[in-house]
């Protein structure tokens, strides 16, 4: 299991992408394209929308309180377990399989805020990952070559942690 150390996360209180006020604003960016979503809020409002991601992954809570907006599960359906600030092999392997066979819905039972990280290492050149930023917006993610390295370098700030 991957760790990020308390000094490390603010960090990840900035957006790694573009930050928009709301889904909106991005519905004309994601017409035809391949789309992956971190959040239950995030992935609802786009279901709302009518788009469906290729791969959603959620975990039934919103800003640590139970979400009242369910998205709907969409193909495969792949379970892990994921304490707060980490990022368990399990996850890891479930977005690699998702990613690789769409649609698919993880289900997390912890925390799937920094799955995006994942994500976007995984996902193909030219993906959106979209996840909300609290009391701020939603973040739009192109995957590029350098949001690879982003990512990677992200990572690189984890710990290996004992289960």
């Amino acid at each position: 299991m991957l760790t990020l150390p308390e000094e490390h996360r603010k960090l990840f209180q900035e957006p790694f992408g573009d930050l928009h006020r709301n889904i909106n604003e991005i519905l004309p960016l994601l017409e035809d394209q391949i789309v992956y979503s971190v959040g239950d809020v995030v992935t609802h409002n786009l279901q709302r929308k009518g788009i469906t991601p290729d791969v959603a992954i959620i975990d039934g809570f919103t800003m640590r309180a139970p979400c009242s907006k369910q998205p709907s599960l969409r193909g495969n359906c792949i379970r892990v377990k994921n304490p707060a600030g980490s990022l368990t092999e399990d996850l890891i392997d479930a977005v690699n399989k998702a990613i690789a066979s769409p649609p698919a819905t993880i289900i997390v039972d912890g925390e799937e805020d920094l799955a995006v990280i994942p994500v976007v290492m995984a996902a193909p050149q030219g993906a959106i990952v979209l996840y909300g930023q609290p009391h701020k917006g939603v973040v739009f993610r192109r995957v590029t070559p350098e949001a690879k390295l982003v990512a990677r370098q992200f990572l690189e700030r984890f710990t290996h942690a004992a289960i």
